[in-house]
Order: structure tokens, then C-alpha cells, then sequence
């Protein structure tokens, strides 16, 4: 008997239908993928029938038997506590701010009917999931982890009240090529030792390969194929430029941009956090990492979560805190980040990890991109921070119609196509991109790409690049530097490191990769 079903399955929204004529099933013990680009239908297939998105269904979806179809929301909300786990994709907007790690989880376990938590049970939570530092982790707020962190403290709360049915919308997004193979590995022995049916959301094509027992293709909210083994045997030609789309470690070396001149060099960077609750201390995030970034160069920041990565990167773009260390920009000192004056601040420009909570959702897209130029060129008029708005859009594919659009109406790809076009309204020599792709499917990642090439072939871009994904290091990169516990442990061109690598942590981090 299925854990769940869907049978022709219609969802519409404002009467507009998105999908139409979805059917698969799930068994006790068995994982179901979905597939495709951004505006697929995917999350919303997912999401839907449990109440949770303001579409409505048509058709059939069966949790244990029960009909969701019509089901009215104080029935659907205790089934929904009891019988489902849910890991959505922006673990940052899906935690809660101002409660502690120790306080989510304990809400997690507690919804179901179960018993009071010990500190004991909620550590090992975390310590299953893969965190270090269990205890210590559970005084923290979201803020203070890194996403990769946080994805894993999602996992653990969707699955704290022991769930029939895992709902697992892109639950390996922010994690490194390691931990997305353990973290679907735990997900495989739950599936074996609780009989836990998965209902599985991703664009890592390779992962559900691996672990899902059947995957179902969609496109434009339609049902492209369906089968177990379509990612070795595609039918359709949408699947196979899927496949195609995704980045790979082997094949033709990347043609990349002419490298000039050194713009920043950082040197003997160190980063610490005062440890929370009770504890005394710092906890170290970087100590004494050192690397350069030349005009037209991208630089790749490689590692396993929480080894680092974007605590350089931010503290280098002054963005975060430093203890100590010097930057240097053409050869003169960088200003502390409270002395940063907006001559300085223009020089780099970040773009965060998930585009759309890095969009204020009351403003136009005109008033986001046009944000940097109020602070950094004060002396522009209305009428030129317009024009250098309709600039950007251009510059970064939008039709000039998006100006007046707001984030909740666009996809992730077009999100991340905002930020980045707020990012280069200001003209800055270098970009910061902060796991930048992390969260897009394959082929809208393939495209931002496309687009980082073009921008740094056309303006001479600098890049800092914060990845866990090497196969994206390899295609945008010049070089990578490969960061374990706050230090750079090797440093190389990006070909060399990864056909060649040196330390047992850059080792593990290809072989996860391939």
C-alpha cells in the first residue's frame, strides 16, 4: 500500500492552472524525485496538497489512505503535524530568528504529541545530522550558523517527530559535495530502518540518480517521463539538456578571461566569534588565511561547511568581522569596515546565497537595483540612477518591464539576476558571490554563469567566489583555494587542484564530487 498518492492531480492558482494531470506514488521505504527548472511545478506539487501554498487542488492525494482533496484545515493541520516532515529550500527564512537551535528542535519533536526532549536526545539530533559541537550549536540562532549548517538543523526537526511521509524540497542545496552524499545517505537509512516514504525536490541530477527509486520529470507544470532509471536512459529531449546543464569535474577545460593586473590581497586574515550562552571564549572561523585576486581573475573559496568560506569572503569585502589581518587594493590599505567610505565600499559588491530573502519584498526591482546608488553615488539624479537601472537589467537579460515588478513575482533565477544586476550598478571592480548558484536549478545556474563569463569577459570582473560545488569552481575559476577549519589548506589553478589534489580534504571533497 503507498504511503502516498497523487492521481491526476490538478493546482491552480488565481484560476490560473500550474500543473495539470500530476500521477505518481510513494511506498513505505521508498523515495520519489521530482525534476526540472524553476517554475516547473515542482515545490508547488509538493506543497499544495498539505495547505501549504494558496493553490487549490483538483484530482486525488492520498496520505495513508486519508483524501487531501477538500480536506478542511483543522482536520489537515494535526495530520500534517503527526504524519509529515517537511525540509523546505531557504533554511534561513524557514527557521525562526529569535528562537535558539535547542528551542526549534524541541518545538519539532513536541508537535506530534511526544515528550519534552532531553538536552541529551536533542544533541544527538544534531550529532546524527552531521554537526559538530552538538550542545554548543543548540545555545545558537540560525544567524550564527552558516547554510549549510542550517540545512542540516532543517533535517533534523523534519524528522524529530519520527514522520511517515519526508517532504524534502532541494534538502542538500546548501551543503558541500561530502555532506550532500551523507545527508542523503541518512536519509536512505531512515528509509530502511523507519519505513520513511520520501517525496524528494532537487536539481542535483547525480544525488537522484543514486538514491531516488523512481523520478518524475516536469516541465512548465506537466509531467515530462517518469521511470527509475531516466538519468542514465533520458527519453526526452528536456531531460537531456538537464543533464547536460550540469556542471561536471571532467571534459574540455573552461576557456576563461586574460588575468591583469593584482587588485586585492589579503593577508593573515583572522576571524572570530564570541561563543554563545554560558560558554567562555571565541570559536576561530579563519586563522591566517592568505590569497590574492588579480583585475579580470576569479578566485574560488572551497570547502566543507562551517570551514570558513564566507567569513573570509565577508571579511575581506569588509562585510564581517576581522580580529586581524590587512587587505590591501592596488597596493594601498583597505579602511576597517566602520571606515569604509562609499569610494571604497563600491569597489566590492556581494551577491548572497539565496536571491530572494536578499530582496526586500516591499520594493519595485527599480528601487532594489537603484538602493546602492543613494549610499555610493549620492551625486546622480533621479532621472540618471533610472537610466543605470534600466542599464543593469539589460546588462543582466531582464526585459526594462521588470523595473516595476516586486521578488515575489519572480523565479529564483530571475531573483539572483536582480541582485546581481544591484551589484554591478555601482560599477565595481570585484564581485563577492556567496554560494550564488547554490539555490537555482541546473539549467537556470547554467545561465548565470553564462552571464558572470560574459560580465567578466565585457567589464574585467574581478571574482571571489564562495562555492561548496567544484565542478562550478572549475567552470568559472582561475584558481582554487581550498579552506578546512578556518585555514587554506592548498591553493592552485582550478584544473591543477582538482586533477591533482594534494590534501586528504580536497581529496574527499573530488571524489564526493564525481
Amino acid at each position: 500500500m503507498s504511503v502516498y498518492s497523487v492521481e491526476n492531480l490538478n493546482i491552480s492558482i488565481a484560476g490560473k492552472r500550474l500543473v495539470s494531470g500530476l500521477s505518481f506514488s510513494i511506498a513505505a521505504g521508498e523515495c520519489a524525485a521530482l525534476v526540472g527548472e524553476s517554475g516547473s511545478g515542482k515545490s508547488l506539487s509538493c506543497l499544495t496538497p498539505f495547505g501549504l501554498s494558496p493553490g487549490v487542488i483538483e484530482g486525488s492525494a492520498q496520505l495513508g489512505g486519508v483524501e487531501l482533496c477538500g480536506l478542511e484545515e483543522r482536520v489537515m493541520r494535526p495530520l500534517r503535524a503527526s504524519q509529515v516532515g517537511f525540509i523546505f529550500q531557504q533554511p534561513l527564512s524557514a527557521l525562526t530568528p529569535h528562537l535558539t537551535i535547542g528551542r526549534q528542535l524541541t518545538e519539532a519533536t513536541m508537535q506530534a504529541g511526544g515528550a519534552r526532549p532531553s538536552r541529551d536526545m536533542l544533541a544527538e539530533m544534531l550529532t546524527r545530522v552531521g554537526l559538530t559541537e552538538p550542545f554548543e550549536r543548540l545555545n545558537q540562532y540560525p544567524h550564527r550558523l552558516s547554510g549549510g549548517q542550517r540545512q542540516r538543523v532543517m533535517i533534523a526537526a523534519a524528522i524529530a517527530h519520527r514522520p511517515a511521509l519526508l517532504i524534502a524540497d532541494e534538502p542538500t542545496t546548501a551543503l558541500d559535495a561530502s555532506l550532500r552524499g551523507e545527508i542523503m545517505e541518512l536519509i536512505d537509512d531512515l528509509r530502511a530502518e523507519q519505513g520513511l516514504a520520501v517525496l524528494l525536490v532537487s536539481h542535483d541530477l547525480h544525488s537522484v540518480a543514486r538514491h531516488a527509486d523512481k523520478i518524475v520529470v516536469m516541465q512548465n507544470g506537466q509531467m515530462i517521463e517518469s521511470g527509475r532509471d531516466l538519468i542514465a536512459n533520458p527519453q526526452a529531449d528536456y531531460t537531456r539538456a538537464l543533464i547536460a546543464a550540469t556542471p561536471r569535474l571532467t571534459g574540455p577545460a573552461p576557456q576563461l578571461t586574460h588575468v591583469g593586473e593584482v587588485l586585492l590581497e589579503a593577508s593573515d586574515m583572522r576571524v572570530s566569534y564570541q561563543r554563545p550562552g554560558w560558554r567562555r571564549g571565541r570559536m576561530v572561523a579563519v586563522d591566517g588565511a592568505s590569497l590574492t585576486v588579480a583585475q579580470g581573475e576569479a578566485v574560488a573559496l572551497v570547502g566543507e561547511s562551517g570551514s570558513g568560506k564566507s567569513s573570509l569572503g565577508r571579511a575581506i569585502a569588509r562585510l564581517g568581522p576581522v580580529e586581524s589581518g590587512n587587505v590591501l587594493w592596488r597596493s594601498a590599505a583597505l579602511p576597517e569596515r566602520s571606515s569604509m567610505k562609499p569610494e571604497n565600499r563600491r569597489l566590492i559588491q556581494p551577491v548572497f546565497q539565496d536571491p530572494l530573502a536578499s530582496l526586500d519584498p516591499q520594493w519595485r526591482v527599480a528601487d532594489i537595483i537603484a538602493e546602492p546608488l543613494r549610499s555610493l553615488r549620492p551625486e546622480l539624479s533621479s532621472t540618471s540612477r533610472t537610466e543605470r537601472v534600466q542599464a543593469a537589467l539589460h546588462e543582466v537579460e531582464l526585459p526594462a518591464d521588470f523595473a516595476d515588478r516586486y521578488p515575489r513575482s519572480l523565479s529564483g533565477g530571475q531573483a539572483q539576476r536582480v541582485a546581481i544586476a544591484r551589484a554591478l550598478v555601482a560599477e565595481p571592480e570585484m564581485l563577492l558571490l556567496d554560494e550564488a548558484t547554490s539555490a537555482l536549478d541546473v539549467l537556470v545556474a547554467a545561465q548565470i554563469v553564462a552571464l558572470l563569463l560574459k560580465l567578466q569577459r565585457d567589464r574585467g570582473l574581478a571574482i571571489l567566489l564562495i562555492t561548496h560545488d567544484l565542478a562550478l569552481a572549475r567552470a568559472l575559476c582561475h584558481r582554487i583555494a581550498v579552506l578546512d577549519a578556518g585555514k587554506i589548506i592548498e591553493m592552485g589553478k582550478a584544473e591543477d587542484v582538482i586533477t591533482s589534489p594534494a590534501h586528504p580534504v580536497t581529496q574527499r571533497l573530488v571524489n564526493a564530487s564525481q
